[in-house]
């Protein structure tokens, strides 16, 4: 492990490098920050280092291909006493022509079969490229179908949420109403129900008999009520004996009874209604 001493020495060497001639930045110089940036002069240095080794390499290969265009001219020389120099600017523009296609194709030499090959493979390559794209295209095609029947399903829950909340709203602004309505009516109700116990309270003090209270009236009433509906099958009755001929006396005797029941009943209402009166 290296000394901190030692790293600020490598930064320092390493900072003076990067900014040459040009002032170095002002840094607070502490454990962290001298990590920090001998880290990054580590990093630095190993990658100038595979540059190098890349550019050596790539000089290699270049002083390789020129020994091997040298070693190919001349025995092309030797062999049909041809030299690039001695083509026309035709000629010239044909070779270097041939040249290009033979590197973009990648061929490994010039012969016809070697560029049959690779177009063909280029065709080949070609064809699947285009299949690939219409496959993609088709692809493409459901993806926007399935994207725009989306859209249109938000834009109807969209709608559809928009009015619920608009019925939701309507709704509890009812129940609102009704809410405070029935409070209402639950305030008046308990100030009917003490005005009324104040006022039976009052009419005792004074003397009122209990038969004539709110309550006590009621029943009257349904009483009164009842027994009018009572009188009127006896009312009915009492025509159908006063339509009778065949029997004067024993119809007689049953008008009489008819209206005794009918009196007795017409009593007991008057004396209903006259205390109700009271």
């Amino acid at each position: 492990m290296e000394a901190p001493e030692e790293k600020e020495a490598q930064v320092a060497a390493w900072l003076k490098k990067m900014f040459g001639d040009h002032p170095i930045p002002q840094y607070e110089v502490n454990d962290r920050t001298t990590e920090i940036l001998h880290h990054l002069s580590e990093r630095n240095r190993v990658r100038d280092r595979d540059g190098h080794l890349v550019i050596e390499d790539l000089k290699q290969k270049a002083s390789e291909y020129e020994s091997e265009a040298k070693h190919l001219q001349d025995l092309l020389m030797e062999s049909v006493n041809f030299s690039p120099a001695s083509l026309s600017s035709v000629g010239s523009r044909y070779l270097n022509a041939l040249v290009d296609s033979a590197v973009a194709l990648e061929v490994k030499d010039t012969s016809v079969s070697s560029f049959l090959s690779a177009v063909n493979d280029l065709t080949s390559d070609l064809f699947r490229t285009k299949s690939k794209n219409e496959e993609l295209k088709l692809e493409l095609s459901k993806l926007e179908k399935k994207l725009t029947a989306s859209l249109v399903l938000e834009k109807c829950l969209r709608e559809d949420l928009k009015k619920t909340e608009l019925q939701l709203s309507a709704e509890r602004a009812k129940v609102n109403n009704r809410l405070q309505n029935m409070d209402f009516l639950k305030a008046k109700s308990e100030e009917s129900r003490f005005g009324i116990r104040a006022l039976e309270e009052k009419l005792a003090a004074r003397g009122m008999e209990a038969s004539l209270s709110h309550q006590s009236l009621v029943e009257l009433s349904e009483k009164l009520e009842e027994l009018k509906q009572q009188t009127i099958p006896l009312k009915k009755k009492l025509e159908s004996y006063l339509d009778l001929m065949p029997d004067p006396s024993l119809a007689q005797v049953k008008i009489e009874e008819a209206k005794r029941e009918l009196a007795a009943i017409e009593a007991e209402l008057t004396k209903e209604v006259e205390m109700m009166e009271l």
